[in-house]
């Protein structure tokens, strides 16, 4: 059975206080929206449609670059969940299959919770609803279902009776419909209440009135956190990363204090990394087996080799390659770099735009001088080669293989194979300027 999701991302998120529309905002390094459309390919979706408002151009923009401008639907003015599914009608239409609505500020979502609701269409409801069991139902709709587990309707708690209060499963707003009864419910929604907007919650009652089967099924709460706030990013964050560390955990990478590392959507780790205390990995990092990354470093877009040591206080930029048994130490910065097997950079040096050879010693307070204010340059280093402490590696230079560089090194010029480079000026020593020095400095304190 072909599938799609309807995805609603129309809302002003007013409450985040932020230039940057709520869907937008990110929670592990991805933005919610692209959570929702990531949910949507997991099912298997074969269309998937973003329903916005018109009041920002930069989801706009991210709407036309996901899913295509034939898959927007503009919901304008905004009028309920009902009149947003409505919205998105014209970009279903020949669709024939189930449909699932989604919403772009709820990122935690997995695929099993929402294939449970699929399967009910399969077993021949015509609707089915994913609820929850809230800890606090609060505000939130109630799920009323008869004895056999039908759901009757969905009750808003500003209009349930105390029994209905007193249910604790509860709408998460997802829901599941059979194609050939969507327009035609849709068609059927009034706004006849205090907002004057259109439910889509009613097409529950309305589907049931027409001799049609409405089902719930269950989730976690967690799992259906929606975001409204800041303070709601921030659990959703929590929750996010909660699971990161038990899954990773699991899969057997240790991780000295959890509670203190920071993953992102995309992080993969392999078994027997160890993860010591606040590192933070942003989006695009992949580690192999047996390497640790030591304590307050910070990853991001870097592919780590099996065996390397990492840390502390190391920072990984995009693009930087590591391979196995590559140890890159405290305060060392490393950008777009290929590190081949066996190099060592152990502190306090910047590696930018290089290709460094296996074997190679990086020496501390080395420089990869990579822009020349308009474009960057790549150095190259061969297999083997030491280079001195405070060197500065003006690129494009290359440097050949078991060579050396003399510490303090301005290198601007290529270096062939076993070579030595000294760029620097010759040392001269003048004695007895120590005591003449003095003398003088004293004479000059004492007549101010």
């Amino acid at each position: 059975m072909s599938r799609a999701a309807v995805i609603l991302a129309a809302g002003k998120g007013t409450r985040m206080r932020s230039r940057t529309i709520k869907v937008l905002h990110e929670v592990g390094g991805r933005k919610m929206v692209d959570w929702s459309l990531a949910l949507a390919d997991g099912l298997g979706c074969d269309k998937r449609i973003l329903v916005i408002g018109t009041h920002s151009e930069e989801l706009e923009a991210v709407a036309k670059d996901r899913v295509g401008p034939e898959n927007i639907a503009v919901q304008d003015p905004p009028m309920g969940t009902g009149h947003a599914v409505q919205s998105a009608l014209s970009a279903l239409e020949g669709f024939s299959g189930n449909v699932v609505v989604l919403y772009a500020d709820t990122p935690l979502l997995p695929v099993e919770a929402v294939e449970s609701a699929f399967r009910s269409l399969d077993e021949g409801y015509a609707v089915s609803v994913l609820g929850f069991d809230a800890a606090d139902p609060g505000a939130y709709g109630r799920l009323v279902c008869s004895a056999d587990g039908e759901l009757l309707k969905i009750v808003e708690a500003k209009e349930a009776s105390p029994e209905e209060l007193a249910v604790r499963f509860c709408n998460s707003g997802v829901m599941a419909v059979k194609a050939e009864y969507l327009s035609s419910l849709l068609s059927k929604i009034s706004n006849d209440n205090a907002k004057g907007e259109y439910y889509l919650t009613d097409i529950v009652e309305l589907a049931r009135s027409a001799g049609l089967k409405a089902g719930a099924v269950k989730c976690d709460e967690e799992d259906v956190l929606g975001v409204n706030s800041r303070e709601q990013l921030a659990e959703a964050e929590a929750v996010f990363q909660k699971k990161a560390r038990k899954a990773f955990m699991e899969a057997g990478v240790t991780l000295v204090d959890p509670n203190t590392v920071y993953f992102s959507f995309d992080t993969m780790i392999a078994e027997d990394v160890k993860i010591e205390p606040n590192v933070v990995f942003g989006p695009g990092v992949t580690i192999a087996r047996d390497t640790i990354v030591r304590a307050f470093s910070h990853l991001e877009q870097c592919d780590i080799g099996e065996n390397c040591q990492i840390g502390p206080f190391a920072r990984l930029r995009p693009g930087a390659k590591l391979h196995k048994k590559v140890r890159v130490g405290n305060f060392v910065e490393v950008k777009n770099s290929e590190l081949r097997p066996g190099v060592a950079a152990n502190h306090l040096s910047y590696i930018g735009d290089g290709d460094v050879g296996a074997g190679t010693n990086i020496g501390a307070g080395t420089i990869f001088c990579n822009y020349d204010g308009y474009f960057k340059h790549r150095t190259e280093i061969g297999a083997n080669a030491f280079i001195g402490s405070n060197s500065a590696l003006v690129a494009p230079v290359s440097i050949g293989e078991a060579s050396f560089i003399g510490s303090g090194s301005v290198v601007t010029e290529n270096v062939p194979d076993r070579a030595l480079a000294l760029g620097r000026g010759r040392q001269k020593n003048i004695e007895g300027w120590s005591d003449s020095y003095h003398v003088e400095m004293k004479r000059k304190k004492q007549e101010r």
